[in-house]
């Protein structure tokens, strides 16, 4: 086996980036030194591996030490121009002149673009003069339009224009749950540390300019793609505009958002995104049209070698599309020199070049996707082949590359997205091809022609609609089973490789395995191309001997170790006895995800995002609105690997609390729903219970003396609301949901905690009352339940989700003082309108000597219950 210099270096740069990218500068250099011994002791056992470990580790070492370079000069200029100090800089004014680098994404009432400033104003000490500082920083900009015709106003907004800006300088958003995404982080990949959040469009003002620069080409080529779109939109409706434009042009943000969501649930988003199979695509026309008009083949290759950098900008620049043109590029100017033909060394060639050009891109969930999928394909493909030589052969080809793609892809799949369908094989297997031969050279046709004549444009356009029309049913057929769907936690780097290395080993030994059983042996030959069309086989007998028991015990042990390798990562993860509350931070809104000791899952609440719009401001509807249900909670359940919910509990039907479930319905498996038994008399709820319906989910109205115990551990004893808000036969409608919140008291490994929903005063006298009267409520029982009915016990508990956000209507002092709770925990939104907590609530809190604990101060809380002792941490003071 030769030595491969390129792929080794490549190696050695990413291991390098990646361990300085995790690492202190002291651990970094610890590690590095610790992997040079390493590469010396390789060396002494195999001297031939020499020059290898040479590449390695110098590539090791350069590639650290470039990280470390590039990421010490990634720091805030702002500071020093504005003659203040970092901690000063959050919430100040900010007068500006700088140059748009960025398209402009107008959305709604909303328009985000970034910019790199150059001048910047600020108060000089004391505050009676003001200067000018120059710098050279890029911000993200976020314009709240006022009007409709603002919204057109930043519309005419473009890359390269010059701007003036008036605006709030704010610190990105970090992580406020634990292993959520990190926004600050993700833009300071961009090297933007900065967002400035201006109040209409009147704040800005731009002017082109005739300066001609590299933005002149960005700023020509959003044009055209705005062209593009727009005659996308022309020849097809929706949802096929919207999903024609993200097939063509790479243009995602007019996807129809349920369009993308089963997508998604299918493994198939790689459709969506301009990727390695649209520059092929790309490539294999160019090159067709070529050869029909008879040009030679070294023009074609070096036309092509051209026409490739205009499709990766038109397409708009992702981290898989540059890793597709790059490759290309080089693999076309190879083969028209008759230069490295190895598929692998063109590979890590683009690897390497993207990672020197920024070594960012290593971060990039599209770039890793993308070359780990490719590399796999390499070394995958030629080992399942010989297992597939029963089928046919297009059809084991095809079958071949789908299955290795899904296999490769399936740990950064459950990294990142925390889901995996097992129909993703057979949707990818029919569609991908399906919509590469057909949907795809339909749709770029009903463009082109649309370009010339626009009804010749929509005819071939509406034969693609058909086949969209199909691809959808197809989609949605296939998510009609959710039972197919897992949900899994992220693993670690190690689970990761020891995947990978099992995988090898079973396809390796398979492929021995069956060739011998069967007589015959396949060996791959060739050159060192691994064209995936170009395997080729040839077969020698083998005689009909048998696997000897020593291969056949090998392949024993492969087997049953990457079912355990599976298993384990699957299973949940184990709190050895302990149970486990979460306190999520869902903004203003109150969501609590309880795990007992025994496994069992219970979500209370559910967040929920609230709209106060108008009929007249159907213009600042934005085109995939946040909804904290589907971007916050849904993927933190999925990343900690909740693979169903054994309850949810909703203490009332305000948006705050129940809006958030209707996205967990769509997408968790949920055993129960428990409810206070009464309709909010809105639309989102009305849904919610209709959905729940709709999925078969058991629905419990509880109330006041209901207990449930689900493990032996755990028991939910029910205080509120009282029996009277349940009567009814019909399903009564309250506007005034607060009143008859939920309450329970949860007794967990001997710790007792209090969640009151948004209970007010009046509701918390009710519960003392009763208590204190020594009148037990009648029996009533959820399923699981023990004991003949309830009386209130005494206070002294370990802590107490404060009602209502904090709000001064609840948390009354006797309420307080009753129940004696050692920690107390607000949730409430950052800088929230309501000023919660008030001032008074905290008051009180700290009356009673309790450990105040806020979302909007510490982000997401976590309790873990032992029998012993209550652990608490919070998100931001974790990171602090």
């Amino acid at each position: 086996m030769r030595e491969r210099p390129l792929i080794i270096c490549t190696l050695g740069w990413m291991a390098g980036s990646s361990i300085a990218h995790v690492c202190s500068v002291m651990q970094f250099l610890l590690v590095e030194f610790g992997l040079l011994l390493l590469l010396a002791a390789i060396v002494l056992l195999r001297r031939n591996l020499l020059r290898s470990v040479l590449i390695a580790g110098a590539a090791l070492i350069l590639s650290g030490f470039y990280w470390v370079w590039n990421d010490a000069r990634n720091v805030t200029q702002l500071p020093e121009a504005m003659a203040t100090v970092i901690e000063d800089i959050d919430g100040m004014m900010l007068r500006a002149e700088g140059v748009i680098v960025s398209a402009v994404d107008v959305d709604g009432d909303r328009a985000d673009f970034q910019v790199k400033l150059q001048t910047v104003e600020y108060l000089k000490s004391g505050g009676s003069e003001s200067g000018t500082a120059k710098l050279d920083e890029r911000v993200m900009v976020q314009v709240k339009l006022q009007s409709e015709d603002q919204q057109q106003i930043a519309g005419n907004w473009k890359r390269g224009d010059r701007i003036k800006l008036n605006g709030t300088v704010e610190a990105p958003a970090q992580a406020r749950n634990f292993g959520a995404f990190d926004y600050a982080s993700y833009l300071r990949t961009q090297h933007i540390h900065w967002l400035v959040k201006i109040k209409g469009a009147q704040n800005v003002q731009t002017s082109s300019t005739s300066i001609w620069s590299t933005l002149t080409i960005f700023r020509w080529n959003d044009q055209v793609r705005a062209e593009l779109g727009d005659r996308i939109a022309r020849i097809f409706h929706e949802p096929h505009a919207g999903y024609m434009k993200g097939l063509l042009i790479g243009m995602q943000d007019d996807i129809d958002p349920d369009t993308y969501t089963q997508f998604s649930q299918l493994g198939l988003t790689h459709i969506l995104a301009i990727s390695g199979m649209h520059v092929a695509v790309y490539v294999a026309s160019l090159l067709f049209v070529l050869s029909f008009f008879k040009v030679s083949r070294e023009t074609s290759l070096l036309i092509v070698i051209i026409m490739i950098p205009l499709y990766v900008l038109l397409s708009g620049v992702s981290p898989s599309v540059v890793r597709a043109g790059i490759m290309g590029m080089i693999g076309l100017y190879a083969a028209r020199k008759g230069w490295l033909k190895d598929g692998m060394n063109i590979l890590a060639a683009a690897a390497l070049l993207m990672m020197l050009w920024n070594p960012y891109y290593m971060l990039s969930v599209s770039f890793q996707l993308s070359f780990l999928v490719t590399a796999g394909l390499m070394l995958y493909v030629p080992l399942m082949q010989p297992l597939l030589r029963f089928l046919p052969k297009r059809i084991a080809a095809a079958s071949g590359v789908t299955i290795v793609a899904q296999l490769v892809s399936f740990p950064l799949t459950i990294y990142y997205f925390n889901q995996f369908s097992l129909l993703s094989f057979a949707a990818n297997f029919v569609l991908v091809p399906f919509i590469t031969f057909f949907t795809l050279p339909l749709g770029a046709v009903s463009l082109i022609l649309g370009w010339i004549w626009l009804p010749a444009g929509r005819a071939v356009g509406w034969l693609a609609e058909m086949l969209n029309n199909g691809t959808f049913w197809l989609v949605r057929w296939m998510n009609g089973y959710p039972q197919f769907i897992t949900i899994w936690k992220s693993p670690s780097f190690i689970w990761i490789c020891a995947y990978f290395i099992l995988l090898y080993l079973l396809l390796y030994g398979a492929g021995k395995y069956d060739l011998r059983g069967s007589g015959r042996v396949t060996y791959i030959r060739g050159d060192d191309t691994i064209g995936l069309e170009e395997i080729k086989a040839s077969e020698r007998p083998w005689g009909q001997a048998r696997p000897s028991r020593k291969i056949t015990s090998a392949m024993t042990a492969i087997i049953l170790a990457f079912i355990f390798l599976i298993y384990w990562e699957y299973r949940p993860t184990s709190l050895h006895g302990a149970g486990l509350i979460q306190f999520l931070d869902v903004g203003q809104g109150d969501s609590i995800l309880i795990t007992t000791p025994e496994g069992r899952n219970i979500l209370v609440d559910g967040g929920g995002t609230v709209t106060f719009g108008k009929p007249q401001d159907e213009w600042k509807k934005r085109k995939n609105p946040f909804e904290v249900g589907a971007k916050v909670l849904v993927p933190i359940l999925k990343q900690r690997g909740i693979h169903h919910l054994d309850a949810v509990i909703i203490t009332h039907g305000d948006q705050d609390h129940a809006g958030g479930i209707q996205a967990v319905l769509n997408q968790i498996p949920v055993k129960a729903l428990f409810f206070n038994g009464t309709l909010a008399g809105t639309a989102s709820f009305d849904k919610l219970m209709e959905t729940a319906l709709e999925r078969k989910i058991p629905v419990y109205a509880v109330h006041q003396g209901m207990e449930w115990m689900p493990d032996h551990r755990t028991e939910l004893t029910f205080l509120s609301p009282s029996i009277e808000a349940s009567e009814p036969d019909d399903i009564p409608v309250e506007k005034n949901q607060n009143h008859i919140s939920v309450a329970f008291l949860m007794t967990m490994n001997g710790g007792r905690f209090l969640f009151t929903g948004d209970m007010d005063k009046a509701a918390e006298e009710d519960v003392l009352s009763m208590g204190m009267s020594g009148v037990q409520a009648p029996a009533a029982f959820l399923p699981s339940a023990d004991g003949p009915g309830m009386t209130l016990p005494a206070g002294g508990i370990d802590a107490i989700k404060i009602a209502h956000h904090g709000s001064k209507s609840s948390s009354g002092e006797e309420w307080l003082h009753y129940w004696s709770p050692k920690a107390a925990v607000v949730s409430a939104g950052v800088g929230n309108l309501y000023g919660h907590p008030h001032a008074e609530v905290v008051d009180r809190i700290a009356e009673i000597k309790a450990r105040l604990f806020r979302t909007d101060r510490d982000g997401e809380i976590q309790m873990l219950v032992r029998t012993d002792k209550t652990w608490t941490r919070s998100k931001l003071s974790a990171t602090q």
